[in-house]
């Protein structure tokens, strides 16, 4: 099974024009395949411990943080998250722009975590959301919120609670886990997270070690050449992207799967691993997401034969996809075309790591949904 999943991603990763590219899979028993394929740099080649920025891998991490502080009674799903965070007492949703003036009016209803763990709080990313942009620079404001001051003036693109949208919510929980905590969000996930589960290249700013092994990001132009594309170094924020500030490896990002798929193991009791791993967005459905940056990433549209749900963590199948991941499957992406699954009723996960922009580059797509699909096939076939 080895030796053929091997010569698949060999040759899809060739399709892909990618330089370099590292996957791993496992099952309830442990790692069942793994492999670095290319070069993380020129005339490097990669391993399965070479670090990338995983973007909003990060997510599921610190809402597995935040569910923590609410089996703790530290935070609430369902209280306004004003009572944690006052710079949200007031929210305002943006309505249309009258000529160059954008036109906001108060929320008429809290935000509560249950709804910024699912993305249905009224946040937006301006990668997707045409008027987004727009808004934010009237407004004076970055693309995402680098200070208290700045998420107080951050306005909502719609009504709390009324419809799904992918967005900055997990930054926001992100720093109601420090408020609950008192400590900074990576402090928090060393030693909640990261250490108990040996993830010790996981961080916000990488050290020496780190950056001996980073994986050079590469961009795909519209002609489909790929060409190098470095991005600048990470820097210490004080106010953390708790939703994609994160760099890692495969090699540590599958250790946080394999605790998910082992039932949460010794990071959350039963009722937060529910809330973690099943669907919590009620009727409100993930939407395609159109972009509105081209270089920052393609449209995208997962799934669209089916439903398709939020859990606290992670993106929901409800139905069995076409690699073969049963209903009820978790996964999720980072921007820059790393991606991973998890299986809870087949038993497996996986990780697909590159470093290359736009997102949702689809011959990359196509080279992970491979990966996972040579993965189920291989486990059936050996019985």
């Amino acid at each position: 099974m080895t030796e053929g999943i091997d010569a698949l991603l060999a040759r899809v990763a060739g399709e892909a024009g990618l330089p370099g590219m590292v996957a791993i899979a496992a099952n309830r028993d442990g790692i069942i395949h793994q492999v670095a394929i290319g070069e993380r740099s020129p005339g490097v080649a990669m391993t399965v411990d070479s670090v990338a920025r995983i973007h909003s891998m990060t997510k599921a991490l610190t809402s597995t943080a935040a569910l923590m502080m609410v089996e703790r009674g530290l935070l609430s799903l369902d209280a306004p998250i004003r009572e944690v965070l006052p710079e949200l007492s007031a929210p305002m949703v943006f309505e249309r722009f009258d000529g160059d003036r954008p036109v906001l009016r108060p929320a008429r209803t809290p935000i509560t975590l249950r709804q910024l763990l699912t993305h249905t709080a009224g946040y937006g990313y301006d990668t997707w959301n045409e008027p987004q942009g727009r808004l934010m620079a009237a407004l004076g404001l970055p693309r995402i919120p680098t200070s208290v001051d700045e998420l107080r003036r951050m306005p909502l693109m719609f009504e709390p609670g009324t419809r799904w949208n992918y967005g900055v919510n997990t930054d926001v929980v992100g720093r109601a886990v420090e408020v609950a905590s008192g400590k900074t969000l990576d402090v928090v996930l060393r030693d909640e997270i990261f250490a108990p589960l040996g993830m010790a290249d996981t961080m916000f700013v990488t050290g020496a070690a780190q950056e001996a092994r980073r994986i050079l990001m590469h961009r795909r132009k519209a002609d489909g050449a790929v060409t190098p594309a470095p991005f600048p170094p990470p820097e210490f924020l004080p106010f953390m992207a708790g939703g994609g500030g994160l760099h890692s490896t495969a090699v540590d990002y599958m250790r946080f799967l394999q605790a998910v798929l082992a039932g949460g193991a010794g990071l959350l009791g039963p009722a937060m691993f529910e809330v973690l791993t099943t669907a919590q967005s009620g009727d409100l459905s993930v939407r395609p997401m159109i972009t509105a940056i081209p270089s920052m990433s393609n449209d995208v549209r997962l799934y669209p034969e089916m439903a398709v749900k939020w859990s606290g963590g992670f993106m929901v199948n409800t139905a069995v996809t076409a690699e073969g991941r049963r209903a009820g499957g978790l996964a999720w992406a980072g921007l820059c075309n790393a991606y991973y699954w998890i299986d809870l009723g087949r038993g497996t996960c996986g990780v697909f790591l590159a470093q290359l922009l736009p997102f949702a580059d689809p011959a990359t797509l196509r080279a992970f949904s491979a990966y996972e699909a040579a993965v189920n096939a291989g486990l059936d076939n050996r019985g």
